[in-house]
């Protein structure tokens, strides 16, 4: 019962990640071709895509002070 649970809550984090991940890049200033792939990568690849783009992907608040 436990480990059903936990599955559950794993995949329900994950998908509340993907949701916020994909409209991070749709406000993000990357040009539409790039926003597309993005969103693709991340749709088809819940967790790698999400950790690629975490790393990669374009921001929607993608200030950098030096």
């Amino acid at each position: 019962m436990f480990n059903n649970m936990f599955g559950g809550l794993f995949g329900l984090i994950i998908f509340i990640l993907d949701v916020w991940a994909i409209a991070s890049i749709i406000r993000s200033p990357a040009s539409g071709g790039a926003k597309v792939i993005w969103v693709l990568v991340v749709a088809i690849l819940p967790v790698l895509g999400l950790i690629i783009w975490y790393f990669a992907g374009p921001k929607a608040n993608d200030v950098r002070r030096y």
